[in-house]
This record gives structure tokens, C-alpha cells and sequence, in this order.
């Protein structure tokens, strides 16, 4: 063989092949222990099951879960977490432990290597959701607690701004705020905010009684009968001496309100004593009422000889009226203010006299005609009568001549003048005269007597009463004066015809009452 001689070598070892890697560690046999151990460390929320499965995506899901309870939860509130929130965290725990317990069946654990012992770490870590839930609870509880003392400190802020308004206008907010006091003492009377409720009732009476406190009895009766109703609307509250904390206070307003109005004749008097007489019979106050009511019937009695006695009169009889209307629960009182209101009316009665009187001088004749006629009616024996009966006559003539008003009549009858009328009408008539005496008398109609045209009364030769006719006629005597003559038909549907006489010793006079016929008047 010519040329290099070579040899070729092979250098190649034959090396098994590698087997490729299992897709997951090989499974450990079935370990019902670790399985539980696995479940219970998931239901604490912190996904430690997993984590000792090396399952880290879902532990870091079980700490989301749990994070977004707790941002649900968290500050706690009164209502506390929703119950839809719970459910589904805890369908989500039970999940977490039985896909936990199901992948811890056959995979081994990592840090811990034995079941019992991770059973025991995640029974004891089962005590931080447990505690957790006990934190929880005191912490909504507080919040309660908190939510009540707000809403407490609501309703005194409503009664303090309350106390600064009108009661009829506060009274609203009065009813709002014992609304709230009564919700925390009916469904909340372990809460501090109920056991606080006592404390602010007695500033609630103080605020809605502070009227009284400033002695405005009239504008404090309401807000104190208001007091009054209060314990209804608390039945669980121990009010103690509120309870009767408006009684004696009322019966002083209604007392002292009622006697302003009787003194100043304002009509509710009445309603209020008798409030005070049937509600507080036994009290002190309702002892001065009938006192009071017959002070006052005596006051009214003085004015009637007063510059007013017409308005003592009108007084007088409302007071009768007034007082027969106020109610008593005791018999003596009730037969005490019976006599009040007989002594009320007939003092009215016997005023009447200086009403007519005051009302003729004041020249009001025909309201002092109308009461003095009547007062002559109901007192047809009273010393007054008489002169009462010819007040009433002067003040008739001086309707129609105002002169014969001036002065009033006296009791004076007689005189040395004598005159005589006569009737020349075929009306009955009634004569009345007054100045130095004063008096009236009535006509018979004369039979064959007419009515005179008015152009025959024109005629300054007329003259009547100047025939030979048997005139109906009376003779007076009267003093030297003027007198005033009113010559008035009977029917009333003529004019009554009027004529001044000045008398002077000497002479005999006659006066002639005659009917025009067109105007359908007596002259």
C-alpha cells in the first residue's frame, strides 16, 4: 500500500436516552388528614391551604376574596355587611376547602410536612375569622350605639331650637323630638342613648314649660296641658316627678290667665276657670275662682253709679250669662257661682234705671226711651218706677222736638194753669207733655170727626175744635213754663204732631188735636 496509511476511529459512546420530566410531582398517596388539614387552613380566608400546596395563584385569590370583604365590612356600620356579601364569601370559603381538600388528598405539603400537625395549625388559625367576627360585632355595636347618641343629640337640638319659637309653632318639632326619645327607649332601652332619655326630659319640660318660668300665664296654659300628655306618649320612660311636674303650674296659669280676662271682660275667662274647676277641684287655685268671679260682679255693680252705667248694665249681663256657663265639679262651688250670676243679672235689671237716665242726658232719646220703658215693665213696684215711666215720656217728645230733652223730669205733678186738649180727629190719641211736669193721658176718637184737607189747614182763618161738636177732651193743670206737647195716634200710622206751649199765670188754654188728611198726620 503506497501513500499514508490511515485509520479512522469512532469515538461515539452509545448513552442511554434521558426519559422526559413528569408534568407534575408524582402523586403521594391518599391522605384523608392532609386533605382535612388543607380544607380547614382555606376556610380561614388566607388561602394557607394553598400555600402549602404550592398553589400560589390561588391563594393570592383567596387573599383578594377576603380583601374585598373586608373593604365591604370595613368601617362597620349599624346595618353591618350586606347579606349578600357574606353568602357569597361564604360559598366562596366552603369552594376553597373542598377544592383544597381535594387537591390535598394526594399532594404532598411543602414546609409542613406532616397532616396532623397542619390540621392543628389551621384549627387554631380558624380562631382569626372567629375573632375577627367577634371584633366585627362589637365594632357594629358601637357604631349602633353611636348612631343612637346621634340621633339623641338631634331631637335636643330640635327642642333647644324649638324653645326659641311661638309654641303653636314649635309644637311640630316638640312632637318630633318626644318621637325620637320614646323610638330609643321602646326598641333600644339597653343603649346608652335610652338610659340619657331621662336626663333630657326634664330640660324637655323646662324648654316647653318656659312661659310659665317667665310668668306669661296665658301663653303657658298650652304648652303645659301639652306637659301633660307627654307621660302617654313614654310609658317605659321612669319620668318620676315630671309626671305631675305641669299640674300645679297650669292650675296657676289658668287661674291667673282667667282672672285678667275677667277683669278686663274678655270672655274666655270662663273657659278657663272652668278648666281650673274640673280639672284641679281640690287645688288652691280653684278656691279663689268663685271669689274671684264675685269680686267681680261687685265691681261691675259700683260702675253702674259710675260716668258708664250703661256699659256696668251690658257688663253685668254678660257676666250672668258667662258664669252660668262655667262648670264646677264641687256642688257649693257650682251653687256659689249660681248666686254670683243671679246677683249679676239683678243688679243689670236695677241698672237699667241710670242707663235710661245717663242715655237722656247724654241726649240719646230713643235708646234712653226704649230702657226706660222696659225697665218700667219688669220693675212696676221698684221706688224708681215712677219717675222712670215719665223719663221715658219726655224722652219720646224730645225725639221729635229735641228741645224738650234739655233738663230731666222730676216727680212734680200739678200746677195753677189749666188746659185743656181736645180731639177733633176720628183717631184715638195719646197726649204726652212734659217741661215743668210731665205726664200722658189718651183721647178717645171723636165720632163725627174727619180728616181735614190740606188746603183747608192752609187757610189762615182754619181753626179747629171751633165747632159745636162734643170734642173728646181732658183739663190739665200745669205750672207756669214751657211745656212740650206730643199728640200721637194710637195706630201709629200717622205722624204724631208736636206743639211748645209757653204758660203764664192768667190765661186758660186749649190745645186741638186734628188729622190732615192728605199728609196722613195729627196735628
Amino acid at each position: 500500500m503506497s501513500g499514508d496509511q490511515y485509520s479512522r476511529y469512532d469515538h461515539t459512546f452509545n448513552v442511554p436516552p434521558v426519559p422526559p420530566m413528569p408534568p407534575a410531582p408524582p402523586s403521594a398517596p391518599a391522605d384523608g388528614a392532609r386533605a382535612v388539614a388543607v380544607a380547614v387552613l382555606n376556610l380561614s380566608g388566607l388561602g394557607l391551604g394553598y400555600a402549602l400546596l404550592r398553589r400560589w395563584v390561588l391563594m393570592v385569590a383567596c387573599w383578594a376574596a377576603t380583601a374585598v370583604l373586608l373593604l365591604v365590612a370595613l368601617p362597620a356600620e349599624p346595618d353591618g355587611v350586606p347579606g349578600f356579601a357574606i353568602v357569597l364569601y361564604l360559598l366562596f370559603l366552603a369552594a376553597a376547602a373542598a377544592h383544597g381538600a381535594r387537591l390535598g388528598l394526594r399532594t404532598p405539603l411543602a414546609g409542613l410536612r406532616r397532616a396532623p400537625l397542619a390540621l392543628g395549625l389551621g384549627l387554631l388559625l380558624l380562631v382569626v375569622p372567629a375573632g375577627g367576627v367577634v371584633l366585627y360585632d362589637g365594632a357594629r355595636d358601637e357604631a349602633t350605639q353611636q348612631m343612637l347618641l346621634d340621633r339623641l343629640d338631634e331631637a335636643d337640638r330640635l327642642v333647644q331650637t324649638a324653645g326659641e319659637k311661638p309654641f303653636d309653632t314649635a309644637k311640630a318639632d316638640y312632637r318630633e323630638a318626644l318621637a325620637t326619645y320614646a323610638d330609643l327607649t321602646d326598641d333600644h332601652p339597653d343603649s346608652r342613648a335610652a338610659k340619657k332619655v331621662p336626663t333630657r326630659m326634664k330640660t324637655f319640660y323646662t324648654t316647653v314649660g318656659a312661659p310659665y318660668a317667665q310668668n306669661n300665664y296665658c301663653q303657658s296654659t298650652e304648652p303645659l296641658k301639652y306637659l301633660r300628655t307627654v307621660p302617654k306618649s313614654l310609658p317605659d320612660t321612669d319620668l318620676g316627678s315630671l309626671k305631675t311636674w305641669p299640674d300645679d303650674r297650669l292650675a296657676t296659669s289658668l287661674f291667673e290667665c282667667a282672672s285678667t280676662a275677667l277683669t278686663a271682660g274678655a270672655p274666655s275667662w270662663a273657659t278657663q276657670f272652668g278648666e281650673l274647676l274640673t280639672t284641679f277641684p281640690e287645688s288652691p287655685q280653684a278656691q279663689k275662682a268663685e271669689p274671684a268671679v264675685a269680686a267681680a260682679v261687685v265691681t261691675a255693680q259700683k260702675d253702674l253709679s259710675g260716668t258708664e252705667p250703661c256699659t256696668a248694665v251690658e257688663k253685668l249681663n254678660t257676666l250672668g250669662s258667662q258664669i252660668d256657663a262655667v262648670p264646677s265639679e264641687q256642688a257649693a262651688v257650682g251653687a256659689a257661682l249660681t248666686k254670683d250670676a243671679e246677683r249679676a243679672r239683678t243688679s243689670a235689671d236695677a241698672g237699667a234705671y241710670n242707663c235710661g237716665v245717663d242715655q237722656y242726658r247724654d241726649g240719646d232719646f230713643e235708646s234712653a226711651r226704649t230702657t226706660l220703658a222696659q225697665y218700667v215693665v219688669d220693675h212696676k213696684t221698684a221706688k224708681n218706677a215712677a219717675l222712670a215711666r215719665k223719663i221715658a215720656i219726655a224722652a219720646e217728645i224730645a225725639q221729635t222736638v229735641p228741645a224738650a230733652g234739655k233738663s230731666l223730669p222730676t216727680n212734680r205733678s200739678g200746677g195753677s194753669i189749666s188746659v185743656t186738649v181736645q180731639n177733633d180727629s176720628p183717631d184715638e190719641i195719646t197726649v204726652l207733655y212734659t217741661g215743668p211736669v210731665t205726664g200722658s193721658f189718651t183721647l178717645k176718637a171723636c165720632g163725627s170727626c174727619s180728616a181735614y184737607s190740606l188746603s183747608s189747614t192752609l187757610n189762615p182763618s182754619f181753626e179747629p175744635c171751633s165747632s159745636n161738636k162734643n170734642y173728646p177732651e181732658r183739663t190739665i193743670s200745669l205750672p207756669v213754663g214751657t211745656t212740650y206737647f206730643l199728640h200721637k195716634p194710637k195706630d201709629g200710622l200717622d205722624t204724631p204732631a208736636s206743639d211748645t206751649a209757653k204758660l203764664e199765670s192768667g190765661y186758660i188754654y186749649t190745645e186741638c188735636a186734628y188729622t190732615t188728611q192728605s199728609l196722613g198726620s195729627l196735628s
